[in-house]
């Protein structure tokens, strides 16, 4: 019996060869996913109190998939892996390096001339991540921590809030957060911002 999952708005579908990366093969629900997944998660939480996270160090390639891997590498054999494939969204595959790294100069930018507010700075930063889609699956956590550690680490300032929610369930809170990435997509951040902060 094989893992079998069932997709939400906006989430980005595993094929065959990233199922097979599944560690806990005992895992064949979405539920049970969801639930190894969040357990990894915390102890990436933990991590980053502990790892003396260093402004210099977080605006790297290194960074962003050694963040990955510490979320997901209890449950995925690729995490902290580039995705190798096309998926329903995000860049070509063989970009993410250079689309990455344009992302991270610009960021460094954004920061050095306060270009925009340290909010504004963060959100640009988890949107661009996401809709690049570096890795087969877990890009909407990844790309909330990375922001939330933007805020805390080179900013010194208090972390979003997410609406409480990890958005892993298909209830209102998630739909508004879709909405807030489409209006983004166009190139209003204003709603994410204010999605981030509630």
């Amino acid at each position: 019996m094989g893992l079998d999952l069932h997709y939400k708005d906006g989430q980005t579908p595993l094929d065959e060869e990233e199922k097979e990366g599944l560690k806990i093969k005992s895992i064949t629900t979405q539920g049970e996913l969801d639930e190894f997944e969040q357990l990894n998660i915390e102890k990436a939480v933990e991590w980053t109190i502990h790892a003396n996270l260093k402004p210099e160090k977080i605006l790297t390639e290194k960074f962003v998939k050694d963040l990955h891997k510490k979320m997901y590498s209890d449950v995925w054999k690729w995490a902290g892996q580039f995705r190798k494939s096309n998926k329903n969204i995000g860049i070509e595959w063989t970009q993410i390096g250079i689309e990455l790294k344009t992302l991270l100069d610009d960021t460094k930018y954004w920061i050095n001339n306060k270009t925009f507010p340290p909010e504004e700075i963060s959100i640009r930063f988890k949107h661009r991540i996401v809709a690049i889609h570096c890795f087969p699956n877990g890009n909407g956590r990844h790309s909330r921590m990375i922001a939330d550690i933007v805020m805390e680490y080179i900013f010194k300032l208090e972390i979003f809030s997410w609406n409480q929610s990890n958005m892993v369930k298909a209830d209102d809170t998630r739909k508004k957060y879709i909405v807030a990435l489409r209006k983004a997509d166009q190139g209003d951040v204003t709603e994410l911002i204010k999605f981030a902060n509630n």
